[in-house]
């Protein structure tokens, strides 16, 4: 059996193949999509055409040509490929393999090492790896959907170079189809399939930067319709069919999710209502748990529009109700009700910047006691001892307002809430500056304690 199974040739391989793997690109002529990685001038063209190879990790969505490329590097570079899944490899086929690599390398012969979703090997598995990238045994080439930030050992990620591949355009994949079509060898060429390019440009869209998922999709179309008159015709019906439903590209466990939550509540803060109701449906159509989307509605109530409209958090609590009470689909639109108001809200973060300045305050300030006359005096004991001495009521007060301190001695002249001047915290903005001048004229004219 070879250790370098990938590079026996195609004719050893049984069986059938599905379109999107015999339609994989060889060289980087036929390689489509990826220009800011891969015309000429751009950084890895440059490396590759140099034969200057270093360890590097793709990072991008599904079907934009992670593994094709990784493939394509080692035959142009002459080098073994090999090919290694989380779940199939443990320490001791990892460390046995990179000692066959090492030797191979004393030969001359370059290894690429191709770490599909390299994001699922957990550190000691990642941590085998590094003495040899660190060695240069092996040229290492990991795949993933995740952000590398997040999923990659610190100690790897600073000994690889990681490139962003991006989905690919509908007019990459409408390419791909018709070079399927027209493909003697790999493709339909021979067996003369006809669908309009109207359709093709449907799959194109609906693949949605997925080459594969595209591929999948022509493929299916194609076997699923019987020859008529030795041709295969597609009709917009058959391929409705195929079609069904698209899968949003979401991970509620991954950056993606954090990526879509950021985007609807930027967007809510910007008070643009038809990108908030948008992100808001690409979560839920995605399979989003939607009282996780209406938490972060509550939050941004009170976070971002807070006082300037005190009905936006009661909204945001009845939409969350509201979706608990009667569940989905149906609460989407108690959702999106809720969303489209926080994004016309008036906006103030006034309340989020004074619970923080709190909080700075008792993370560096004495936690000092409570002051006497802010304490009740149950007890005689606790009368005796000056408790609620000082406190002076402020109904019993014709300003209805008394200049007593209330924040901690040395905190005494700290102003946490200052209100903007939108929706209602205009209003609260003069109500404050009554406050403080009624204060002012209490404590010029002191008033009998009650």
């Amino acid at each position: 059996m070879s250790l370098f199974p990938s590079l026996e040739p195609e004719e050893s391989r049984k069986g059938p193949r599905p379109l999107a793997d015999r339609m994989r690109p060889r060289t980087l002529d036929e390689f489509v999509g990826q220009r800011h990685l891969l015309a000429q001038g751009k950084p890895l063209r440059i490396q590759l055409e140099r034969d200057d190879l270093s360890s590097m990790i793709f990072w991008g969505p599904p079907g934009v040509g992670k593994t094709t490329l990784a493939q394509i590097i080692a035959a142009r570079t002459s080098s073994y490929f090999l090919p290694f899944s989380a779940v199939l490899s443990g320490i001791k086929e990892i460390k046995a393999v990179m000692a066959d690599a090492a030797r191979a390398r004393m030969m001359g012969k370059r290894t690429v090492v191709f770490i599909d979703e390299i994001h699922r090997f957990n550190k000691a598995q990642q941590d085998a790896f590094l003495p040899y990238v660190e060695k240069g045994d092996i040229i290492l080439i990991g795949a993933t959907t995740e952000n590398p930030s997040f999923e990659v050992i610190s100690a790897l990620l600073s000994r690889t170079r990681v490139y962003r591949l991006l989905p690919l355009s509908a007019e990459d994949i409408f390419a791909l189809l018709k070079r399927a079509l027209v493909d003697n060898e790999q493709g339909y060429g021979r067996k003369a399939v006809e669908i309009s390019e109207e359709l093709l440009h449907q799959i194109a869209t609906f693949a949605n930067g997925d080459a594969r998922g595209a591929y999948n999709i022509l493929e299916a179309v194609v076997q699923g319709t019987p020859p008529a008159d030795g041709r295969i015709r597609i009709t917009p019906a058959v391929l409705a069919a195929a079609l069904e439903r698209r899968t949003l590209l979401y991970d509620k466990a991954g950056e993606e999710h954090f990526n879509i939550i950021s985007a609807l509540h930027k967007s809510m803060r910007n008070s643009d209502a038809d990108a908030s109701i948008y992100w808001l449906a690409r979560m839920l159509e995605a399979g989003e748990d939607p009282l996780y989307v209406a938490r972060r509605i509550v939050r941004f109530a009170s976070e971002d529009v807070g006082l300037a409209d005190p009905q936006a958090l009661p909204l945001a609590v009845a939409a969350m109700q509201a979706v608990h009470f009667i569940g989905m689909p149906e609460g989407a639109l108690a959702l999106a009700e809720a969303a489209v108001y926080m994004a016309l809200a008036p906006k103030s973060n006034s309340l989020y910047t004074a619970y923080g300045a709190v909080q700075q305050d008792l993370e560096h300030s004495l936690a000092e006691p409570v002051p006497m006359h802010l304490r009740n005096a149950p007890t005689p004991l606790m009368q005796a001892e000056g408790y609620h001495k000082g406190y002076e009521y402020a109904h019993n007060l014709e300003e209805k307002v008394s200049a007593m301190p209330c924040l901690p001695p040395s905190l005494a002249r700290r102003i946490y809430y200052v209100p903007t001047g939108e929706g209602l915290e205009q209003k609260f903005k003069k109500l404050l500056m009554e406050i403080q001048e009624r204060k002012r004229r209490a404590k010029s004219s002191p008033e009998p304690l009650a």
